[in-house]
């Protein structure tokens, strides 16, 4: 499995992000989906990283900088790639871009009933927060957020 720069407007990308947007919408109400369209995820402030395994795309990830933190976004593996650390790849690349960069902080947002995402972030040493940015405070929402070691 390779993890680099990807395109939101790949088709095969494509088709994973309207997955997760599709299972977003059946899951949480209108006002509780807080994902980026396609379009949003094509400018410069967003980093967008996709898992390749062969000409496969099976999960992908992004952050978008904001201030001196990034904001982690649109995080989904497909079926296929379940199980196979996919998503753990996708967030260590995200983590060391967002070092190399020198944002001190990684936060998100996720919806409360995710509870495979929690563990994920967890695992890699999100703790909870309070809301940030733009987002209020939501039933429907969990906030995490990682200090990042600023890398040479």
């Amino acid at each position: 499995m390779i993890v680099k720069r990807g395109d939101p407007r790949d088709p095969q990308v494509t088709a994973l992000l309207k997955a997760s947007h599709a299972l977003m919408e059946s899951l949480f109400p209108p006002e509780d989906n807080h994902y980026l369209s396609i379009d949003a995820l094509c400018v410069p402030e967003v980093h967008f990283f996709a898992a390749y395994e062969g000409d496969t795309v099976l999960g992908c990830g992004a952050f978008k900088v904001v201030g001196d933190y990034g904001e982690v976004k649109s995080m989904f593996t497909a079926e296929a790639g379940r199980g196979k650390g996919v998503a753990s790849a996708v967030l260590n690349e995200i983590e060391a871009q967002a070092s190399t960069m020198g944002l001190k902080m990684l936060k998100l947002e996720t919806g409360d009933l995710l509870h495979a995402a929690h563990k994920l972030y967890a695992k890699h040493g999100f703790t909870p927060c309070s809301p940030f940015g733009d987002y209020e405070e939501s039933k429907s929402s969990v906030f995490m957020e990682k200090p990042l070691s600023v890398a040479p």
